[in-house]
């Protein structure tokens, strides 16, 4: 290989890296203008960071949001929030605890009886690099909150769904996918354990889902997204710390201060899925920060 050669191939890399580098950190704003006046959304994590960013813009499109969280009080305060942000949105907080299966079961009843529509679905919540611990139900937590518990929750709900249609079933996954793998045998890891890789299957997990989901519901007028939100500095790694020591905990605390997105611009993506009127004749795929490219 000549010099030049050399250069042309590491010139070439570079310019490619720093395309992906810009889109993974900075991404666009969604661009559609989508009202959702009459629309009922539901957004699991709905309190906090990209969920309650989402939460605020769909509101503000007119939508009736119920913020499904674990919290209520910190459900509330977000209403307050949003409240400030928006004029007279349509708001409601409602109970849920994704690694109870009772709790999904009734918040899904709760749901069940009191809304006529569900418009759109948008699995936000979840958990990430946490110690080893099992679900109410006996499940790895992070497959159990992540995959497992959205898993129910949407079959408990899509009924009603599909009797809303045109609907949209929105998961949020992340790019960590690719490092996942799915053992069948040892599903709750109990053969080792090690937080990222057990953060990196469940979101693997939440694209096959919307993928096998896709197929299933075809013909519906309900129709399933799944993407990534990028680099977001949220409160999704509060657990890194703890889990792989308080050096890494710190170093990523600093480096997502510094260089990720706000959950303003993390939301993009998700609020995307949820309302762009060119999606609307596609399901099962899978988005990378709101169309950059």
């Amino acid at each position: 290989m000549t010099l030049f050669e050399l250069f042309s191939k590491i010139k070439d890399f570079a310019v490619g890296f720093y395309v992906y580098f810009r889109g993974f950190l900075f991404g666009r704003k969604c661009q559609s203008n989508a009202k959702l006046n009459g629309k009922t959304v539901i957004i699991t994590g709905g309190n906090t960071g990209i969920g309650k960013e989402t939460a605020l813009d769909l509101a503000s499109r007119g939508a009736k949001v119920i913020i499904a969280c674990r919290d209520i009080e910190k459900g509330n305060a977000a209403v307050k929030d949003i409240c400030k942000s928006v004029n007279k949105p349509i708001l409601e907080v409602k109970q849920l605890d994704l690694a109870s299966f009772a709790s999904i079961k009734r918040f899904a009843d709760d749901v069940l009886e009191n809304e006529r529509y569900i418009h759109i679905l948008i699995n936000n919540a979840g958990v990430a690099a946490c110690k080893k611990s099992n679900t109410e139900d006996g499940f790895e937590m992070q497959f159990g909150v992540n995959h497992l518990g959205h898993f129910l929750l949407t079959n408990l709900l899509l009924e009603r769904i599909k009797a809303s249609a045109p609907a949209r079933i929105v998961n949020v996954a992340s790019i960590a996918h690719v490092y996942g793998n799915i053992d069948f045998s040892d599903i709750n890891l109990e053969q080792g354990y090690s937080p990222i890789p057990a953060y990196c299957r469940s979101k693997l997990a939440n694209i096959l889902f919307t993928r096998e989901l896709a197929k299933k519901i075809e013909g519906t007028g309900v129709n399933t997204y799944c993407l990534h939100p990028g680099a977001v500095y949220t409160g999704l790694g509060q657990h890194l710390g703890s889990s792989s020591g308080s050096c890494i905990g710190s170093l990523y605390e600093s480096c997502s201060r510094l260089f990720f997105k706000s959950p303003y611009k993390g939301a993009q993506t998700t609020i995307y899925c949820a309302v762009e009127e060119k999606l609307a004749f596609e399901s099962g795929y899978y988005y990378w920060y709101v169309c950059y490219f």
